[in-house]
């Protein structure tokens, strides 16, 4: 687990990194290829996992590899399965299954796929819910390293993280993803207090609240949807609440800053892929906006439960009684989901 020191210390290597880099654009273009060179020989998220697949025994690979299109008997096709509380294979991560050096691993491919400012906060998630990272998660590890199809897949309570280095077409974060939060006592007051993820919900809220009468009218919907009705719904498939193409330029600019909240806890090339998706179905634009009057904890209107949904991008934020969010992307509405 992250410590704050650890934590400290990889906000001075940044920083240190980032030194570094003006030192070298002042000594010219030669430098500046190094680091380049440096750059793109740098481990990813998929090369460690690639290491810790190749790490991995006979025995272990039987509990925790599998083909790339391996169906479970329970879950469905395992490499695009998103679920709140569940665990893709048996081993717990924390356990002696697996050894010190292959539970480093783990928590390294979990530090790339995460921004060094959120570990901490997803440290206190994992602690609250499930003793820590490690504890009650589990791995598999889905495909062949450097064969173009190769997933690994990190769950648990309120887990679906995954990465594959665009092994999956058209979709991003490898796949459907999940995160939540129980601050503690499993049904929150309506301020959350201590939820590292309630920010987003208050972002949201934010573009709510400027919109006038009307716009309010049609960004409230009664009924609120299964958490994990998910799938895709296109163009021909009525979606609720308002048009983002009704929003002013500064509702619109608002709500762009969401967007950034959303994906702030994520590595850089996740965020651009969601991103790339997003304007592929017509950006912004093209989805809707609704928050929900069910489940709005203690009467405010400050709306526990919304949703920003497009043609393939679903992001469901439900706050009550404390956070789960569902996350989809793609650049197709084609792409079936597994919820």
């Amino acid at each position: 687990m992250a410590t704050p020191q650890s934590v400290l210390s990889r906000r001075r290597m940044l920083a240190g990194v980032a030194g570094a880099a003006g030192i070298a654009a002042a000594r010219g273009p030669l430098a500046i290829a190094a680091d380049a060179a440096a750059a793109a020989s740098a481990p990813t998220a998929e090369s460690l996992a690639g290491v810790l697949h190749e790490s991995l025994s006979p025995e272990q690979r039987t509990k925790v590899c599998f083909p790339w299109n391996y169906t479970h008997p329970k879950f469905g096709l395992l490499r695009t399965r998103v679920g709140n509380n569940w665990n893709a294979t048996e081993p717990e991560v924390a356990s002696d299954f697996f050894t010190a050096d292959q539970q480093r691993l783990v928590r390294e491919i979990f530090e790339h796929l995460i921004e060094p400012e959120w570990h901490a906060r997803f440290d206190q998630q994992m602690e609250d819910d499930c003793g820590g990272f490690g504890h009650g998660h589990s791995i598999a590890l889905i495909g062949e390293p450097g064969s173009g199809q190769f997933q690994f897949l990190l769950t648990g309570r309120h887990m679906t993280l995954r990465c594959d280095g665009d092994a999956a077409e058209h979709v991003a974060f490898g796949g459907p993803i999940f995160y939540g939060h129980d601050a503690g006592g499993f049904n929150e007051e309506k301020d959350h207090q201590g939820n590292v993820f309630w920010p987003q919900a208050l972002a949201a809220n934010r573009v709510f609240a400027m919109l006038d009468g009307r716009q309010q009218r049609e960004a409230l919907v009664a009924r609120l949807p299964r958490e994990n009705a998910v799938a895709f719904r296109g163009r021909r498939s009525p979606i609720s609440g308002i048009p983002v193409s009704d929003l002013s330029p500064d509702q619109r600019e608002e709500l762009e800053k969401v967007l950034t909240v959303l994906l702030e806890p994520y590595r850089t090339v996740d965020r651009d892929e969601v991103r790339g998706c997003l304007e592929r179905q017509g950006g912004l634009d093209d989805c809707r906006l609704a928050f929900y009057t069910k489940g709005d904890i203690g009467n405010d209107r400050v709306w526990d439960n919304w949703r920003l949904e497009g043609p393939a991008f679903v992001w469901h934020f439900r706050g009550a009684p404390h956070v789960h969010v569902w996350v989809n992307v793609a650049d197709s509405p084609a792409v079936a989901t597994n919820a």
